[in-house]
């Protein structure tokens, strides 16, 4: 092996440039560990927003005397809007579905405004 100085002030030495020895080796093993390491994942996105129909319909019940058919992106539709194709909202109009006050969704469904 190796033969070590005999004086207790080369001992002390020895053992101090020993010790800061093994710390860069710990530090350095520590990096190699963490370039080892795989990456992160990014953070998954924010789940899409279901596209705002064009129509829907809003069935009488509690608080909804009539049945009413609104646009789709109407205020005053409440929690309650079912989405429906442009066919079926220019039917339930003809059929004597309300059309919201707010939104008037018959102007541009080219519908007969209601009477009085």
């Amino acid at each position: 092996m190796y033969d070590l100085p005999p004086d207790l002030d080369r001992l002390r030495t020895l053992e101090t440039w020993l010790t800061l020895t093994l710390d860069r080796v710990r530090q350095q093993i520590k990096t190699v560990e963490q370039r080892q390491q795989p990456a992160p994942e990014p953070p998954s996105a924010p789940p899409r927003r279901p596209r705002t129909p064009d129509w829907g319909i809003t069935e009488a019940g509690i608080g909804t005397p009539t049945t009413e058919i609104h646009r789709g992106d109407c205020w005053a539709s409440g929690k309650t809007l079912h989405p429906i194709s442009t066919e079926r909202a220019r039917a339930e109009l003809a059929s004597g579905a309300k059309p919201c006050d707010a939104c008037r969704p018959d102007r541009p469904l080219g519908m007969p405004s209601p009477g009085p």
